[in-house]
């Protein structure tokens, strides 16, 4: 479902609705007026501590959807719904002053006591007008009207100062034709949601004929017929086996295919032996950079260290052939080349098949060239932190080209372009002298590029900046390069001198761009002394920063890294990790990730938190350690969107038996201080002691290549099947001789079982339990005719850890004796189940039981074709005084 988007785009009218206390004679209302050389032409809040809440709430004259402005918008923290449209401007008094607000939270919705938070974000102390984006498209991607907005201040710039805001200005589409459009569509969608709720509601409870009467009457249709079909015969008739027939038929519909996504996937490894037409491939090395080309298969390998010096060898691997090519043994001797380098970035561009380079350690002793014959990369190389021996070598010159020298720096920061198609095919050109000098980052290391080919920009975010000056830490900023207008934006300094929202720059971190969404996201790396496990998304569209995680160990993610690489799959909706450095606490020692060193970011919206699944490896009689890549940083990844494989190529690793125990420790790095030494920023001359002291650290040299293997549609089958055969088997217990039952758990639910998994077998070994445990005695309810079943902690169907696999609970607990002891409604038979079933008498308790088994199944099921997850009793806080 896509957006709307049409309507001219207006200032909105809006009324004060309500506020909180304000101070003397800045009244609410002296917001609607834009005068900032009047100091009096504000509204400010009472009180001057943050503690107290401050609110003031708008009204529009009609409702409208808040939409773009033409200013220039900052940054927004995006809390709920997804859009990209712009509507919210805040004007200044003329200079800077004390009260200014500084953080706030806007909240907006149709009625003034159900509102969304949309916005927390803040403004800066000076006189420029600022307009924040207003997201205004719901989960379902459906435009959403506004009739209230609510702004919260939460500080201001001044210690112990009153909070004011001068001036609001609104602005979207209010066009009344369109406006009806919106409005009837979102009702719509809330009347569906709702129904739903309803619906899943009146079938739990057993009201069968009301649930088929709204059915009926509105037309709606709760989920895909195939799976009403399985409710009806598993819970209301118990037709076991015409149930496991619905299951494949609901696998040959592709009603499974997000579990088959969502499940546990096995990675396999194969290590890759190509060479050239001599012999030769790529050396050991760390620090260098790979991009692919998916639509010709080719992947480029440029540069790196070796632990003896910098690199500038330029590879190609054609995935068809399974060969390398040498492109250049040295591009520093290549027209117009770059220099040996490491810890740069390099990334390609599929729309012009042009390749930039960016980046790489500083020179050791910069001189300032004298003529335009002079090589344009520098005189001197050092080593890079993923690289521990410093060490010089000379540079050798490059062809004759006439660069700008009026903005000269010792630390140039160029840009580099080389043409793998088209006429200029195997060309380098320079394409800026010093991106610092035009407005773009300066010279940067372990830093983060991307390209988006359809508008082509080029992304490129932190790094540790590289002036000369090594006794302090700086880092770079946020920045986008259009290379049709070859201009340079800044979207975010390196320190911000604003508290919201921002992304905090860093050194060693990732960066992946998912076109599909527009959105890039940024996580992990180091600032400083800490090794971070935070991640946020930034929607390009409407310059929109989202905090994804804090903290993203704390909720079972991988331990805070440095160096580790990413790669993302956007039709998938996975970014897959490769963790490189990592510690378990800030100023802790730093370690490789021997287990688990792998994972998977899976999210359904970008915006909102994903969940993290550790990648492991498929199990087989031939595989061992050598079957694998071992644990490694300062490595390099390239993604094949098309054949769904990653490659990964070099690193640096400590190999058991290679180095003594003190040795294994990888090597320290410039933005950290070591083990035994102050946290200040260490000296040019204290890294290169560091640097030295790890000279053992071996390099790799190896090339692998990696899928996926995930569940197949039998996989789900028979996973559905053994819970369906778990309630037959269950029943069985109760109603017929226990040798029966005995033979059907032996044959056909243990045909079900993958004994291979530790949980499943457990769960199966525990189905005995049933079989022994004597009928409790119970009073029965009218319907009832059947001995009750296990209280649930002893269950073994409902004790599954799996996140697939786990019961859905009900809001009636399986354990009552009597479900209609202090409930408004019982459980008892309605007159359909009469009529469908023959007659038979399902007591209350089995059918929540079956209940229980097919909301299970719905675990398994898309999310788009089945009833909703959530349940109506959850959403509802009988305890809110607005509910009486």
């Amino acid at each position: 479902m896509s957006p709307e988007t049409n309507g001219p785009v207006v200032t909105l009218s809006y009324s004060i609705h309500g506020c909180s206390e304000h101070s003397g004679r800045y009244v609410a209302e002296n917001i609607m007026i834009n005068n900032p050389q009047d100091q009096s032409s504000r509204w400010s809040g009472a009180y001057q501590t943050t503690n107290a809440r401050q609110w003031m709430l708008l009204r529009l004259d009609s409702p409208a959807v808040l939409s773009e402005s033409q200013v220039p918008s900052r940054f927004a923290r995006c809390t709920d719904a997804y859009a990209f449209v712009e509507s919210i401007t805040f004007g200044k008094f003329h200079k800077p002053h004390p009260c200014n607000m500084k953080e706030f939270k806007l909240y907006v919705g149709q009625w003034e006591d159900n509102m969304t938070e949309v916005l927390h974000a803040g403004l800066k102390n000076d006189p420029i007008p600022e307009t924040f984006s207003i997201r205004n498209v719901n989960e379902a991607g459906l435009t959403f009207p506004t009739r209230y907005i609510k702004i919260e201040p939460l500080s201001a710039h001044g210690h112990s100062f009153h909070t004011s805001i001068w001036f609001v200005q609104l602005n979207g589409i209010n066009e009344e034709q369109y406006m009806e459009r919106v409005q009837r569509k979102h009702e719509d969608y809330r009347e569906k949601i709702v129904s739903s709720l309803i619906l899943k509601h009146l079938r739990q409870r057993r009201l069968l004929g009301p649930f088929r009467d709204i059915l009926s009457r509105s037309g709606m249709q709760l989920e895909h017929p195939t799976i009403s079909a399985l409710y009806e015969s598993l819970v209301i008739e118990g037709n076991f086996s015409h149930c496991e027939e619905l299951l494949r038929s609901m696998a040959e519909l592709s009603l499974f295919s997000s579990s088959l996504l969502s499940s546990q996937p096995y990675s396999r490894w194969t290590r890759l032996h190509a060479v050239d037409a001599d012999g030769d491939a790529p050396s050991a090395r760390g620090g260098h950079a790979m991009c692919i080309d998916p639509e010709n298969s080719k992947i480029y390998l440029l540069g790196g260290w070796d632990g003896q010096k910098s690199l500038d060898d330029f590879w190609m691997y054609d995935i068809k052939t399974d060969k390398w090519t040498v492109l250049s043994y040295s591009t520093s001797r290549d027209p117009h080349g770059p220099g040996p380098r490491a810890c740069h970035k390099m990334v390609f561009d599929s729309k012009t098949g042009d390749i930039y380079v960016f980046g790489r350690l500083s020179d050791s002793r910069p001189a300032r060239p004298e003529s335009s014959e002079e090589p344009h990369n520098g005189g001197v190389t050092v080593s890079p932190i993923t690289s521990p021996i410093p060490q010089t070598s000379p540079v050798a010159a490059s062809s004759s080209r006439n660069l700008p020298t009026s903005s000269w720096s010792a630390y140039p920061a160029q840009l580099y372009r080389y043409s793998a198609r088209g006429r200029k095919s195997g060309q380098w050109e320079l394409v800026t002298d010093d991106t610092a000098a035009v407005g773009g980052p300066p010279l940067v290391f372990d830093h983060q590029m991307v390209v988006d080919s359809q508008t082509q920009t080029i992304y490129i975010f932190g790094g540790r900046v590289v002036d000369g000056d090594w006794d302090a830490l700086k880092y770079s900023g946020f920045y986008s390069y259009d290379i049709k207008t070859e201009t340079w934006a800044v979207i975010q300094s390196s320190e911000p001198d604003i508290m919201l929202p921002y992304i905090p720059s860093r050194c060693g971190h990732s960066m992946v761009f998912d076109h599909l969404m527009q959105t890039l996201f940024i996580f992990g790396g180091q600032r400083e002394d800490k090794y971070l496990s935070d991640m946020y998304a930034y929607h390009i569209p409407t310059n929109t920063i989202t905090e994804l995680f804090h903290h993203f160990t704390a909720i079972g993610g991988p331990d805070a890294c440095f160096t580790q690489r990413a790669v993302i799959d956007p039709h998938l909706r996975e970014i897959y990790v490769f963790c490189g450095l990592t510690r378990h606490r800030s100023g802790s020692a730093t370690v490789l990730e021997n287990e688990s060193p792998h994972w998977i970011y899976r999210y359904e919206r970008p915006e909102r938190s994903g969940k993290w699944i550790k990648m492991v490896p498929e199990e087989s009689e031939s595989m061992t350690e050598a079957n694998v890549p071992g644990p490694r940083y300062a490595h390099q990844v390239a993604y094949d969107p098309i054949a769904k494989a990653v490659y990964m190529h070099g690193g640096n690793a400590c190999l058991e038996g290679e180095v003594d125990e003190d040795a294994t420790q990888p090597p320290p790095d410039p933005e950290s201080a070591p083990e035994g030494r102050s946290e200040n920023p260490q000296t040019r001359t204290e890294i290169m002691d560091d640097l030295n002291e790890t000279k053992n650290t071996p390099r790799l040299d190896d090339f692998w290549r990696m899928t996926l293997m995930r569940p197949s549609s039998s996989d789900i089958i028979r996973r559905t099947c053994f819970v369906i055969r778990q309630q037959h088997f269950r029943e069985l217990c109760e109603d017929s001789n226990p040798l029966k039952a005995l033979a059907f758990l032996q044959t056909e639910v243990s045909a079900a079982v993958d004994h291979s998994d530790p949980e499943e077998a457990g769960v199966f070994r525990a189905l005995l339990s049933h079989l022994l445990a004597p009928p409790k005695s119970k009073k029965r309810t009218r319907d009832e005719s059947v001995a009750e079943p296990l209280e649930p902690e002893d269950d073994p169907m409902t004790t599954s850890s799996s996140p697939v696999r786990r019961a859905v609970t009900l809001p009636v607990s399986s354990a009552s004796d009597d479900s209609s002891h202090g409930s408004i409604l019982a459980l008892t038979q309605d007159p359909i189940e009469r009529a469908v079933n023959g007659g038979n008498v399902v007591s209350d308790t089995r059918f929540k039981q079956r209940t229980e088994v097919f909301e299970r199944l719905m675990a398994y099921v898309n999310e788009d074709v089945k009833q909703p997850d959530k349940d109506l009793m959850h959403m509802i806080n009988v305890d809110r005084s607005e509910v009486q």
